[in-house]
């Protein structure tokens, strides 16, 4: 049986109630165990800990033999367009410090690929004490364009090093006293993008067509034509 992202997230949340949930991470070598108090493996951890905890739901999922390709997860058997599922975590005292997407590897792969847009991220935000036990404070389900925000310095906040973006970073879309908000629309997020990249030296010389292909290419794999 199928579940949507939709389904997966309920049974989590709902359900499982895993929100305010307590746990920690173990490390046995010999007959010595410890508790591990760092926070640098945690985000791969919880990734594994939805693998087999979908496992044990009997939701049906598939994972590409590449560990780092896009998605984590696809959720329906039959359509690889649909059920594309993105797990992130964050610890909740330090605020959202995961990306969304390499800012050109999202953007060529919206000329071929623009179903991807349409993708969900299941997020959770986590505490770790300092005797290493780990709390989940939040769980959220969410589109890109409700991550993705503007910024001072683009249309579209993204990670910068010496004049070169490379990742598309996510808006703090819980607080009420950020600045920046998330878009509304998947619209305003392409147009925001769009804009970026006309604003981008890097990106600026080939941007032309650049919308006009990605709205082609969402039609011909959804038959909805988007309207900016």
């Amino acid at each position: 049986m199928n579940f949507s992202a939709k389904d997966v997230f309920d049974l989590l949340v709902n359900d499982y109630s895993l929100v305010g949930e307590i746990g920690h991470i173990n490390f046995k070598l010999k007959d010595l165990s410890i508790v591990v108090k760092s926070k640098d493996t945690i985000g791969n951890l919880i990734q594994d800990w939805i693998k087999e905890w979908m496992k044990s739901q009997k939701i049906f999922f598939f994972q590409k033999s590449n560990s780092q390709a896009f998605p984590d997860f696809l959720l329906n058997e039959h359509n690889r367009k649909i059920g594309l599922l993105e797990v992130k975590s964050f610890d909740y005292d330090r605020g959202p410090g995961f990306d969304l997407a390499n800012f050109d590897s999202y953007c060529n792969s919206l000329l071929t690929h623009a179903y991807r847009l349409d993708s969900d991220y299941l997020i959770i935000g986590y505490k770790m004490n300092e005797e290493g036990q780990i709390s989940i404070e939040n769980v959220w389900l969410k589109k890109i364009w409700e991550l993705a925000c503007a910024s001072s310095t683009y249309p579209l906040k993204v990670q910068e090093k010496k004049n070169v973006i490379y990742n598309i970073r996510p808006s703090t879309w819980y607080s009420e006293r950020s600045i920046y908000k998330p878009f509304n629309t998947k619209e305003e997020f392409l147009n925001a993008l769009n804009e970026t990249r006309y604003q981008y030296p890097q990106t600026r010389h080939d941007n032309a067509h650049w919308l006009r292909k990605v709205l082609d290419n969402y039609q011909s794999h959804t038959g909805i034509r988007l309207s900016l």
